[in-house]
């Protein structure tokens, strides 16, 4: 087992690749009950040496977690697939400023009749790893081993968790897939697991092939998050009980047992499951 060795500060190459509006940028942060959450930031960016921003233009529930608990992770992936992970500490929030004039003179918000971005959430950097290139031919083996043990070691009988637009979203293969979990210092850590196809209605998989030192560290019985996305902008986050890596149709390969959906599309986004009780609108 290996833990992944973090760099203090970003140099200034590594500033200025970061700073492009077009690229995936995903923020995990904690739960008041203790569970990671990951969201989809594209304007996660560093902005200094030991310094990292977003800019808020909607309101969501990451942006709730860090009033409460500032320890989060991130990762930054650029249109040429290079990876940054880490993991920051919230420390404050301005309406102005430097990055503020940044965000809204870009395309996206310029442009836009309707919003702009209202707040600049502001963390300092704890670690993280360098440019990296995501290990393509790596993934796609994996991605491969994962749907050989999909196939057999499906298992009859399982509660529906995973409806069937999710199980198909989840088994695409052109679409991105990130585990985070939490460290034992409290911090969410990002790790890319494209391969993560569904086993069942109830379980989600992936070969451990790929990542495989970091995937190691991650203990059984710890709740992990599974976010998945597709370049279009549709996403959807899975979460559950980490079950740790075992054999599945002969191939090494982790699993989770899911227990809760959520929808983090607009116009509504939303806990899909457990469903939740319709409530009657009393106050108008």
């Amino acid at each position: 087992m290996t833990e992944l060795q973090l760099q203090n500060i970003f140099s200034e190459a590594d500033i200025q690749s970061t700073r492009p509006e077009l690229k995936i940028g995903l923020l995990a942060t904690v739960t008041p009950e203790g569970l990671p959450h990951v969201t989809l930031i594209s304007s996660l960016m560093a902005c200094g040496p030991s310094q990292m921003c977003f800019g808020q233009f909607v309101e969501g529930t990451s942006k709730k977690h860090i009033l409460t608990n500032p320890k989060t992770g991130f990762l930054i992936m650029s249109l040429d697939k290079d990876l940054w992970r880490g993991k920051a500490t919230y420390t404050h929030s301005v309406k102005d400023g430097l990055e503020y004039d940044h965000y809204n003179n870009v395309p996206m918000f310029r442009y836009n009749a309707y919003f702009g971005v209202h707040t600049v959430h502001y963390l300092d950097l704890v670690g993280q790893t360098g440019k990296s290139p995501l290990p393509m031919n790596r993934i796609i083996l994996a991605a491969i081993q994962t749907m050989l043990a999909r196939t057999f070691g499906r298992k009859p009988g399982q509660k529906t968790v995973l409806n069937t637009w999710t199980r198909a979203f989840v088994d695409k293969l052109d679409n991105l897939k990130f585990l985070a979990y939490i460290g034992t210092d409290g911090y969410p850590m990002i790790i890319p697991a494209i391969q993560t196809q569904s086993l069942d209605v109830q379980h989600v998989l992936f070969s451990t092939s790929v990542y495989a030192g970091e995937l190691a560290v991650i203990p059984a019985g710890v709740p992990l998050a599974v976010f998945s996305m597709a370049l279009t902008m549709e996403d959807v986050l899975l979460r559950g009980t980490y079950q740790g890596i075992r054999r599945v149709g002969g191939i090494k390969a982790g699993v989770v047992e899911v227990d809760w959906i959520y929808n983090p599309m607009p116009p509504v986004a939303g806990q899909v499951y457990p469903a939740l009780e319709i409530q009657a609108v009393t106050k108008f």
